[in-house]
């Protein structure tokens, strides 16, 4: 049995927000494509959202906090005429003509063509502990958690920009923070290793992985491994902010696009944006397995919305305005 909806059928529908997103949406919405954004109910922004000062993203040369340069990228999409819609997206059909996108509550849209900006979730160490004190001592954004730990002693796991910019803005509030690395040196930019380094409050414990993370209703202490010795020794703490990279998100289309085997990123046609399947887009960290920046997922965007206007205007649709869409229910 059929039953026949009537939809519109949007040219661009994009998926996922941060600089890529955004940044299509602000060069589709110029191109007159009047493209749909669904950001996402809870994670809007993208990681940037938990970032503190974004000091290398062009044009700000005092630098700008990651939420407020997230801001001021939705304000100009916005602008130009996007419909922005804090939605999450739960289910797309990609091979379809119009491309179908399921929203959360089951509302369904349509769409010629559609960027998948989904971005990257940060990565979990899989020990013991660490689910069960995750929101009670562990956590992933010192931004969002470094204040209620005022005075306390806290560690850091990681080596790269990440824990260091978790572990220099935690110093603000923490007595004590521990960086614990598994490596005898930093991975680093040397600026940000220079500070860190230089910082009193911050001890690195190298060498080390973290084995257990110990508490019952919260964060008392984890246990550390030297990779060099074998030895296991505890250390009190009553936080655990874990900065070790992160994965794309891929969740919604890895059954259906051409994905990395070795980082798991969508795969695209370079030096275009496209993916195997005609019609659909991917640009930012969903794609990106090695730059992973701002101002690289940025120009990804950019150049995902050109490949969009490119594709519909090889491929213009039938009808543009409402029309019956047959869906079998």
């Amino acid at each position: 049995m059929a039953e026949n909806l009537t939809a519109d059928v949007h040219d661009v529908v994009i998926i996922g927000s941060g600089p890529a997103g955004y940044t299509a949406a602000i060069y589709a919405s110029r191109a007159n494509l009047e493209p749909v954004m669904f950001t996402s109910s809870v994670q809007a922004g993208g990681e940037l959202m938990n970032t503190t000062d974004v000091e290398n993203f062009p044009g700000f040369p005092d630098g700008i906090m990651g939420p407020e340069l997230m801001s001021h990228l939705e304000a100009q999409a916005r602008k130009f005429g996007t419909d922005v819609q804090y939605e999450d997206v739960v289910e797309v059909d990609l091979k379809a003509e119009p491309k179908r996108i399921t929203l959360g509550d089951g509302t369904k849209h349509y769409a010629r063509a559609v960027i998948i900006a989904t971005g990257s979730q940060y990565r979990e160490l899989g020990i013991e502990g660490e689910s069960a004190l995750t929101g009670k001592g562990v956590s992933w954004c010192a931004t969002c958690d470094g204040f209620f730990f005022r005075d306390m002693p806290l560690a850091v796991v990681g080596g790269g920009d990440s824990a260091m910019e978790e572990a220099l803005f935690l110093t603000k509030f923490a007595s004590k923070v521990y960086v614990i690395h598994r490596r005898d040196e930093l991975r680093a930019s040397q600026i940000m290793a220079d500070r860190a380094l230089a910082n009193e409050k911050i001890e690195f414990i190298w060498n080390s992985t973290v084995e257990t993370i110990n508490g019952e209703d919260k964060v008392q202490s984890v246990d550390i491994r030297n990779l060099e010795s074998g030895d296991v020794n505890t250390l009190d703490v009553n936080g655990v902010f874990i900065a070790i990279g992160s994965d794309p998100r891929t969740d919604l289309v890895k059954d259906v696009l051409k994905i990395n085997d070795e980082d798991g990123t969508i795969v695209v046609q370079e030096p275009s944006t496209a993916t195997n399947i005609p019609g659909v887009f991917a640009a930012g960290d969903v794609v990106d397995g090695k730059y992973r920046q701002a101002i690289t997922a940025a120009g990804m965007g950019a150049k995902a919305a050109i490949d969009v206007e490119d594709y519909l205007g090889a491929n213009p649709a039938a009808v543009k305005s409402p029309q019956l869409l047959s869906e079998g229910i």
